[in-house]
């Protein structure tokens, strides 16, 4: 296995930058936004229960499917700043050079 990946040699490593901030902070930015997200549906039922909102409950229920809607939303655009920030983390990496590959019809 050790033939497999060769590190080209001289190569420097680009300092981290805040692809790895931003790797560390996405559990913590997902969970805190989806529960703020949350909020506004879990207080519309809460004011209904207590009969200090007089909306229908079906407009309760559509508040329901935009904060549904907005949550799928974050989560996604956390999914993609997480792929985003991995890429360019790996991209930071070490250099790897491939073994070479003779070619038959090489000019001479």
């Amino acid at each position: 296995m050790a033939g497999f990946f060769n590190r080209l040699p001289g190569f420097q490593r680009s300092p981290a930058g805040i692809e790895r901030r931003l790797l560390r902070a996405l559990p913590r930015l997902t969970v805190i936004g989806s529960l703020l997200l949350s909020a506004p549906a879990l207080l519309s039922r809460v004011l209904v229960g207590l009969d200090l909102l007089l909306i229908d409950p079906a407009q309760s229920g559509l508040i329901d499917i935009y904060v549904i809607g907005l949550v799928i939303l974050h989560w996604t655009v956390m999914l993609t700043v997480g792929i985003g920030s991995f890429i360019v983390m790996v991209m930071k990496g070490p250099a790897y050079v491939a073994d070479p590959y003779p070619l038959n019809e090489a000019d001479d």
